[in-house]
């Protein structure tokens, strides 16, 4: 028992960021596959896919700062931390949203995974855009996690 809690002393930051992260993609892919369930294919993987990772931006935030990194930051700080998170954010969602592109619009009909003109697509189609997304999330991940421990919530 005491190795397992000197393994979660010493790797604390990365086990909650494993656990937060799993949570926050967890949300990601449900409110994508609800959006492809509600609106099509078409809609998820575009502007819906955007409203998907801002709601997920906020959520990682706040689970990032409160429990992962722990941070103390109040007034400015705080304000500084929280706009770094969302700009280094936007650059992984814009980087979510060109591996969806690529790989829903372009490669998948070229593999024969189509979304037809209205965004709708078949049961295939539906399992491709959401193995897209599933690849595209371990990316963004692993990514979140660079620039949050480098440069949002480093420790002075």
């Amino acid at each position: 028992m005491e190795t397992i809690k000197k393994f979660i002393t010493k790797y604390y930051e990365q086990l909650a960021y494993l656990f937060f992260g799993g949570i926050a993609t967890l949300l990601n892919v449900v409110v994508f596959a609800v959006f492809q369930l509600l609106f099509g294919t078409g809609f998820a993987s575009g502007i819906g896919n955007v409203i998907d990772n801002i709601i997920c931006i906020l959520f990682a935030y706040w689970t990032n700062r409160t429990f992962v990194f722990r941070s103390q930051n109040h007034g400015k700080a705080a304000l500084k931390e929280f706009g770094q998170f969302v700009f280094f954010r936007l650059l992984t969602l814009v980087m979510d949203q060109v591996i969806i592109t690529l790989g829903v619009q372009l490669i998948g009909p070229a593999i024969g995974f189509a979304v037809d003109a209205s965004g709708q697509a078949a049961g295939a189609a539906q399992l491709w855009a959401m193995g897209v997304k599933l690849v595209s999330q371990v990316i963004v991940i692993l990514s979140n996690y660079v620039f949050s421990k480098l440069f949002t919530f480093k420790k002075h």
